[in-house]
């Protein structure tokens, strides 16, 4: 491998590693605040991993476009932007994650103040890290992903922009929307199968 290959795969694995450590921390703070919410006040394991991913999928959608808005870009443009640079990587960490901890015995169970809830969490987290890398080198590798998104980093659109009006050509925002809907949809109904299996 000649010197400029082994510099780009570099480059790009630590591209690869920093879009799936800033996905996943959206994804972890949703997760951790929702399985909370769900043990502090007692819902059921089914109803708490609901809404553990829901929130996972907000706040790992929100990580993305939040430096976006403040940038000066408009929701139209940003919206479809999150969607196709995060809908895939958050779905298999979402899936992967909430799997271990209804698999581990005792988990979805333990209270806030058991070490078994964190530690589960953390080593969940752990392994859809893990999980999600591999997902993100191949769509970065290929232009999509978090690629798609890398290049709007500090852009700015005036207000009067023609083009702050809408998406960007090449992202659909229909089609984005219904592969969103559809993640989120599969996520939610892998997660009720794996705590009704667990229960």
């Amino acid at each position: 491998m000649s010197s400029h290959s082994h510099s780009a795969t570099m480059s790009l694995n630590r591209t690869v590693t920093l879009a799936t450590a800033h996905c996943l921390t959206g994804c972890a703070i949703g997760e951790v605040l929702g399985l909370a919410i769900g043990t502090a006040v007692g819902l059921s394991n089914t109803v708490t991993i609901v809404l553990a991913i829901l929130l996972a999928f907000l706040f790992g959608y929100s990580f993305t476009m939040l430096p976006l808005l403040r940038s000066g870009m408009v929701l139209a443009v940003v919206l479809p932007l999150a969607l196709a640079s995060d809908t895939f990587s958050i779905t298999v960490m979402e899936i992967v994650d909430n799997l271990i901890i209804v698999a581990i015995p005792g988990a979805m169970d333990a209270g806030l103040d058991d070490p078994l809830f964190w530690g589960s969490l953390a080593l969940a987290l752990a392994i859809a890290f893990v999980s999600a890398w591999p997902v993100n080198r191949y769509l970065i590798g290929r232009g999509r992903g978090h690629a798609v998104v890398h290049g709007f980093h500090g852009h700015h659109l005036d207000g009067d922009d023609e083009a702050a009006e809408q998406a960007p050509p090449q992202l659909h925002f229909a089609r984005l929307a219904g592969i969103g809907f559809a993640a989120i949809a599969l996520t939610v109904g892998i997660g009720v199968v794996g705590a009704m299996l667990a229960a």
